[in-house]
């Protein structure tokens, strides 16, 4: 008589949902419970997920980059509700207490492992594109490595800078990286659908020159000293990797470092 075989383990667990936060209608973050055993690098994503519906079917899973860093006790996400999305039109309603599927393997090339060594670290970001940045830029490592760094922040409305408050005031009390940013960490957002004191998308003030003016910096990345992440919308990364590459960086990897890397896991 054979044997009947075990089932393979799930690779996701079930985590309580501890916080949620809503920015606007359709902009939420929140946080789960961090397993013992769950180890990632500050930029990595995940998949997260729910159950199906009935309860009997596949749940729903997506690729989530994780916000917190590396040493939280807590895995924060940041998200956008997707009209008829099959998973954010069901996350948005999570409630504290509210159990989310956690994948097993986190992974990704949004890492300070996959860039050479530099002097200024640029985090070029659109939308929920923020999320790895604020794990980035909650890591002693970063600044270990790095003299300044640099956030970006593309959106089309103004209310749609979640996170405003925190990258300019309370990320420099926190008590781990809060006092080595002081005077290191520049957070340079745009708004693209608004009036704004610094209007359009970032690719064009990249272009433009305007970006670099506005740091007090040379027109042009110097791939010397400059190294760049990218994460937000395909447009972006696209382009702006295009800009990258006429001044002279190029793409690194886990496996290979280079001057500026994306996640080509969210790039169609």
């Amino acid at each position: 008589m054979e044997r009947a075989r075990a089932a393979a383990p799930a690779p996701w667990t079930p985590q309580r949902v501890r916080w949620v936060r809503r920015w606007t209608d359709h902009l939420f973050s929140f946080a789960i419970d961090r397993p013992e055993d769950f180890r990632f690098r500050s930029g990595e994503f995940v998949m997260i997920g729910l159950p199906s519906l009935d309860g009997t079917g596949k749940p729903t899973l997506r690729a989530y980059s994780i916000a917190s860093p590396s040493w939280s006790d807590e895995l924060e996400f940041f998200s956008i509700r997707v009209e008829d999305g099959p998973l954010t039109s069901r996350l948005v309603d999570i409630q504290p207490g509210d159990e989310v599927l956690l994948g097993k393997k986190p992974t990704g090339t949004l890492v300070l492992d996959a860039l050479k060594p530099g002097r200024r670290l640029f985090l070029i970001g659109t939308g929920t594109g923020l999320a790895p940045w604020l794990s980035v830029a909650r890591d002693p490592e970063t600044y270990e490595r790095f003299d300044q760094v640099v956030i970006t922040h593309t959106v089309r409305q103004v209310a749609d800078l979640a996170y405003r408050d925190f990258l300019q005031t309370d990320l420099f009390e926190d008590p781990l990286v809060g006092e080595v940013a002081q005077g290191r960490l520049t957070y340079y957002p745009t708004v693209t659908r608004e009036a704004f004191e610094r209007p359009g998308r970032i690719t064009d003030r990249i272009a433009s020159g305007d970006f670099f003016r506005d740091l007090g910096l040379d027109g042009r990345f110097d791939p010397a000293l400059d190294r760049v992440m990218l994460c937000g919308s395909t447009a972006m990364i696209r382009e702006a990797a295009a800009l990258l590459e006429s001044h002279g960086l190029s793409e690194g990897s886990n496996a290979e470092p280079g001057d500026y890397v994306l996640e080509r896991a969210f790039v169609g």
